[in-house]
């Protein structure tokens, strides 16, 4: 079979997956709760019409355009052991980052089956956040010097341990769960990648073909995390939540069972990074991480900003957009709640977020090369604040529940569309030699802005009005970097 009609095939076979896989969930039960909910009983009424009628057009949207932008190589031309080395890098990519998306669709609703408020589970998700956060400052150095492949064994580990705290009750042990994840979450998203380009470079592939694996790596990524929003919808209806006895904290079954899969996938990878991956280390691997590696990165950075006035202002739209995405993370469940009279399938509700999520990515990928990426970030930004600022108006209403299904779908298009287009602006206007300090100074306004709108305890409705304003906010921003970046 020739290597480049690979991805297609992966494509074709994830929607027909998705279709038996949907076929078969709306048979099953959804899973008992410790406070019951009204009228929980499968995906009949509002579910059966809007959830699974928007699932088949968007799967099928998903598709085609997953076919016209998926990552193509000639098979004729690579090099003799890019094959084993893709595989290698791929195989242990897919587990890993599976893992990840199992938990992303019933972190909310698990904490809620709890019996915590609102306010108790925004401290939680504060508190992952912050964790990923502070460790996002120096992951990258540790990285470098421990070792990419001990790195990804330890991100294994402190995933594990992170999914076995969601089966207690006990709010510490919850919060110690959190603190582990988002430490675990910076070394995902650093020490893997770091991983691949070291051993691509190792091998003298050619850096076309580390495009091409970039390519395929966000391919599966979005793949996986379809899957992953479909397995755990199964995964959580299959058996309810159960106490393992009346005086225990600890449970088992209905939302708790995502996390049990996202262990059994992290245990997969544990052997699998051991057995196919070779140690690589940075160029800091024999000096030693510490505070003064950490502050000249900010000191670097520092410099670049006032440099280049430029360079803050893409900060303040970076720190905009992803805020108002880090609070959607945690409103999305309880708006979509808020509006149903029957629970809504989140896994299946995950899985289409993430279609939609690919399809603003492709269709970024589907504009030519010439495109300016500031003129597709102003439309990106104004068309989320809309969208948000749709499910502020709405929130509560009779028609509440599907106007906000269809914005947050909108939504994440926008999000989809907005990453390669702001990494693109990122390359163009932070200086390489600050880039890894300019992005550590990114992250203090994008975390004081998650802070703050998670922890000011405000209505649903309220929280979504001031993120439509954040997004205006940086649509105002992305203008001003446009009207700047044109000739005089």
């Amino acid at each position: 079979m020739p290597r480049r009609n690979r991805s297609s095939l992966i494509a074709l076979g994830a929607a027909a997956t998705a279709s038996v896989t949907l076929d078969f969930l709306g048979a099953r039960s959804a899973p008992a709760h410790a406070v019951p909910t009204s009228g929980s009983e499968g995906l009949p009424g509002f579910s059966g019409d809007v959830y699974q009628a928007t699932f088949w057009p968007l799967t099928a949207l998903t598709v085609c355009l997953a076919w016209r932008t998926r990552p193509k190589a000639d098979a004729s031309k690579l090099p003799e052991g890019f094959s084993s080395y893709q595989f290698r890098y791929l195989f242990v990519w897919f587990l890993a980052i599976t893992a990840d998306w199992l938990q992303g669709p019933y972190v909310y609703a698990l904490y809620a089956s709890y019996g915590y408020t609102g306010p108790e589970i925004a401290r939680l998700f504060v508190a992952g956040f912050g964790s990923s956060m502070l460790c996002g400052l120096f992951i990258g150095s540790v990285a470098d010097a421990w070792g990419r492949k001990f790195c990804a064994l330890l991100y294994c580990l402190l995933y594990l341990t992170a999914c076995v705290t969601k089966h207690t009750d006990d709010y510490y042990l919850l919060m110690l769960g959190r603190v582990l994840g988002g430490a675990a979450t910076s070394l995902l998203f650093s020490t893997f990648e770091c991983w691949m380009v070291a051993e691509h470079r190792r091998c003298g592939f050619s850096e076309a073909l580390l495009r091409y694996m970039f390519g395929l790596m966000f391919f599966v990524q979005y793949l996986a995390a379809i899957g992953a929003g479909l397995l755990a919808q199964y995964a959580a209806s299959a058996v309810p939540l159960t106490r393992t006895s009346e005086s225990s904290m600890w449970h088992y079954g209905g939302y708790t069972t995502p996390f049990a899969v996202s262990a059994a996938f992290l245990a997969v990878a544990i052997p699998s990074i051991q057995m196919l991956w070779k140690e690589n280390y940075g160029e800091q691997a024999e000096g030693v991480v510490g505070l003064g590696q950490l502050a000249a990165s900010f000191q670097a950075g520092g410099r670049a900003m006032c440099s280049n006035w430029r360079v803050p202002v893409l900060g303040l739209t970076v720190a905009a957009f992803e805020s108002s995405m880090y609070a959607f993370v945690f409103n999305w469940t309880p708006a979509l709640d808020s509006g149903a009279s029957n629970t809504p399938p989140h896994g299946l509700i995950f899985s289409m977020f993430m279609m939609a999520c690919m399809c603003g990515s492709s269709c970024f990928s589907l504009l030519d090369s010439s495109t300016s990426p500031l003129k597709v970030l102003l439309p990106v930004c104004a068309v989320a604040a809309v969208s948000l600022g749709a499910v502020a108006m709405t929130l509560g209403g009779s028609a509440s529940a599907a106007v906000t299904f269809m914005s947050f779908l909108m939504f994440e298009a926008c999000v989809g569309a907005y990453f390669p287009a702001v990494s693109t602006v990122k390359s163009e206007v932070v200086p390489e030699e600050a880039r890894a300090g300019v992005y550590n100074v990114y992250r203090v306004p994008l975390n004081l802005f998650v802070v703050l709108v998670l922890l000011t305890d405000m209505s649903l409705a309220t929280s979504f009005r001031v993120c439509c304003g954040l997004l205006f906010f940086a649509a105002g921003f992305v203008g001003i970097l446009g009207a700047s970046s044109k000739p005089a």
